[in-house]
């Protein structure tokens, strides 16, 4: 079945952050696999993203190798909006209650675009709990930050004016200026579904109140301090943020690698060959096994085991030891084997070939 009609299976769910605003969050993909959690950008709907032509081949191919993660900011998709001003730490704490929400004791972190600012943040605060950071289409600094001339600051805000004031409108007007620069490359259709995608997201006010604070964002205090490895990936026709400012994000991250794509898209579309070379070096990236430990005859039978899919008892009747034994046995070989659990367990051992 052609992937823009087969059923894409993902589980949502709610958590709150301080205020009581309601964060809508979502996972899909290889549930076991590694845990890549996505931060929130501008134009997230968790449940629209699945029609989405930008959002959605990106949730599928990633997912065959890894558990994805996606929320809403608040005020976005499905999240519900507060009070709480926008910026840095609002972000981060959205960040943080999802991750709390799901339990993974350690993930990967994708920043894409705006959501950049947020993971770098994320990682530089939890560094124990960011196993990679993938930063796609981002940079270190709002314009704001970036000695903008005085008619580059009256065009950012002529642009948040016509957002306030024509987001809603039936007129797809608005949101196709900014869709004909985030993807000069789509076709009609794929632009028509993202001017739609754009106004479903949130209203004007709300997109206007997160171009404006994402413009004051500055992490490059925080990128400089990452001790997390780090891959980060520009498109090098990008005209929402230019390649310089990708290789200046990538050269403010001590040993972070750094690929430009070849796209004029912000974020590359399916199915052009950057797309394919996107999700091939971030699979490859976060979801590499690592090289196979050295395990004793007992412990290959019993990773074999695990690997079936055989609960504890039948392991135990299998190798003729007691269940406590069999309890034990398992977690030093979670140990060995650098896996947090069970579901990891099975996947670290189908990976062995076991």
């Amino acid at each position: 079945m052609p992937s823009s009609t087969r059923a894409l299976t993902h589980e949502l769910r709610f958590t709150h952050v301080s205020s009581g605003a309601r964060i809508a969050w979502a996972r899909s993909g290889c549930v076991g696999a590694p845990v890549m959690l996505r931060a929130a950008h501008w134009m997230t709907h968790v449940d629209h993203d699945l029609r989405s032509p930008w959002w959605r081949p990106l949730i599928e191919e990633l997912g065959r190798h890894l558990e994805l993660v996606r929320y809403d900011e608040r005020g976005c998709g499905l999240s519900s909006a507060d009070d709480v001003p926008l910026g840095l730490e609002a972000s981060v704490e959205e960040l943080e209650a999802v991750t709390e929400a799901h339990g993974a004791q350690t993930f990967a972190l994708l920043g894409v675009s705006g959501g950049a600012g947020a993971a770098v943040a994320y990682a530089a605060h939890h560094p124990e709990r960011v196993s990679h950071l993938v930063l796609v289409a981002g940079s270190n600094r709002g314009m704001l930050h970036r000695d903008p001339a005085p008619e580059d600051l009256a065009f950012h805000e002529a642009q948040l004016k016509l957002i306030e004031l024509g987001w809603g409108r039936k007129d797809p007007g608005v949101q196709h200026m900014f869709t004909s620069r985030f993807m000069p490359g789509a076709s009609a259709e794929q632009s028509a579904l993202f001017n739609e995608h754009q106004r479903l997201s949130c209203d004007g006010l709300r997109a206007a109140a997160i171009v404006r604070a994402r413009a004051g964002l500055d992490v490059r205090p925080l990128a400089r301090a990452l001790k997390v490895p780090t891959l980060v990936l520009h498109c090098e026709g990008d005209l929402v943020v230019p390649l310089a400012l990708g290789q200046e994000l990538a050269a403010s991250i001590s040993s972070a690698r750094f690929e430009i794509l070849r796209s004029r898209n912000h974020i590359p579309l399916a199915p052009e060959p950057a797309f394919e070379r996107l999700c091939q070096v971030i699979t490859e990236f976060v979801a590499r096994p690592a090289p196979a430990p050295h395990l004793t005859p007992r412990e290959r039978e019993l990773t074999g085991l695990v690997g079936q899919g055989l609960d504890n008892l039948q392991i135990a009747a299998r190798l003729g030891v007691a269940d406590k034994t069999v309890r034990n046995m398992l977690s030093a070989l979670y140990t060995k084997l650098g896996v947090e659990g069970r579901a990891m367990a099975v996947v670290r051992a189908r990976d062995m070939g076991l």
